[in-house]
Order: C-alpha cells, then sequence, then structure tokens
C-alpha cells in the first residue's frame, strides 16, 4: 500500500512539473488509464521539455508529409509520362488544335495566340512550325506588362524561350489602367505573350491558314 502512494505521488509530481502522460508511463510503467484516473484533478501546464518535444514531432510529421508528397508527384508524373508516350503528328496536331481553340484568335481571321504560360507558348509555336509549316520570320511578338515590370528583362525572356529574335518584338504596351487589380503585378513580371502571325505575301499563312484553323476546330467539334 505504501508503495501504491509513493509511486501516486511520483506521478503528481511530474505531472506537477509538466511531464505528459506519455513521459511519466514510460519512466514508471504505468498506464495511460492509471494515470487519467489518478490525475484528472491534477492542473497541467506543459513543461519546455515537452513543448520542445511537442514541436520536434509536428516538424517530423511535417517533413514526413512533405516528403511522401514528393514521393507522390515523381511517381504520377512519371505513370503520366508513360502513358502519354511519345506524340505522333496527329497527337501534336489535335493537341494544337485544342489549344488554339481556347488561347488563339476565332475572329478578324488573324492568326494569333494570347497567353502568359512559356511551356504553353513554346508548345504553340512547335505546333505552327511542325503542323502549319510556318517559319520563324513568320512570328511577330507584342508583350502586354505591368507597371512593375522590367521591359527589357521581359523582352530578353520571351526572346530566349521563343528563339523568337527581339528585332520581331513590337511595341511593348503597359497596363496602366487605375481601375484595374493589382494582383497579377507580382505574379506576371515578363507579362502576356501575344504571338501575330505575318504571311509577308504567302496566301497559304494568311486568311487561309485562318480558315484551315476554324476548320480544324469546327471538324473536332463535330
Amino acid at each position: 500500500m505504501k508503495s501504491l502512494i509513493s509511486t501516486k505521488d511520483r506521478v503528481i509530481k511530474l505531472r506537477k512539473k509538466g511531464y505528459s502522460y506519455g513521459y511519466i508511463s514510460q519512466q514508471l510503467g504505468l498506464s495511460k488509464s492509471t494515470l487519467s484516473d489518478w490525475l484528472r484533478e491534477i492542473p497541467f501546464t506543459p513543461n519546455q521539455e515537452v513543448l520542445d518535444r511537442v514541436k520536434m514531432a509536428q516538424l517530423k510529421s511535417a517533413k514526413f508529409k512533405q516528403q511522401r508528397r514528393i514521393n507522390e508527384i515523381v511517381e504520377m508524373r512519371e505513370m503520366a509520362l508513360e502513358e502519354i508516350g511519345q506524340l505522333s503528328r496527329r497527337d501534336l496536331l489535335l493537341l494544337g488544335v485544342g489549344l488554339y481553340w481556347g488561347e488563339g484568335s476565332k475572329s478578324n481571321e488573324n492568326v494569333r495566340i494570347i497567353n502568359s504560360d512559356p511551356i504553353l507558348v513554346k508548345l504553340m509555336i512547335r505546333w505552327f512550325r511542325d503542323i502549319c509549316g510556318l517559319g520563324l520570320n513568320n512570328f511577330y511578338v507584342f508583350i502586354h506588362l505591368y507597371p512593375d515590370s522590367n521591359i527589357d528583362a521581359a523582352i530578353a525572356y520571351w526572346s530566349e524561350v521563343t528563339s523568337i529574335p527581339s528585332k520581331q518584338f513590337g511595341k511593348i504596351q503597359i497596363d496602366k489602367r487605375t481601375n484595374k487589380s493589382l494582383r497579377n503585378n507580382r505574379k506576371l513580371p515578363y507579362g502576356t505573350f501575344h504571338l501575330q502571325i505575318r504571311s509577308y505575301g504567302n496566301k497559304e499563312f494568311g486568311r487561309r491558314l485562318h480558315r484551315r484553323i476554324i476548320g480544324w476546330i469546327e471538324a473536332v467539334s463535330k
């Protein structure tokens, strides 16, 4: 009986010192249900050792979740690459038609796309060259920027992404509207890319190309 009282006193002292049920249970070999019964009336304020242990456990948990997320992303991307495989010419044709349908000009018989995603822009340039037969000289660029953008940096960026010489870039447009949301300022440091197709007298790259693209879109939609 004396031993039980002595053990209970030790339990209460450790609890008052700010130790958790887990720590006390490990030190004294008691079940957590026994500790709960003995300590239900004892106020608990965790000590620094307990707080540090909790923080470390949270950090380990966060790192574990982050690594699990990274592993899953890698796994899903590898699976996606395997599922897609090598793009055929027809795959590229249909992919470009879909992207032009969403991002290209459908009116005025002008071939033009507008986007800020460099991957999409590169893919569309490949589509124009490999599927439509355009040359690099047929591309003319306009950039729409925000007041906080660096014009020279934006031109250099898009020229590097697309391999289009800076001499084929037109006048830069700066959006100075005062009533426009500023949320895109920092999100789009290189602005929005406008790619205009110029035929230079080749009928196949002018209105005929636009009509051909719209025909592809209509064919896909049916």
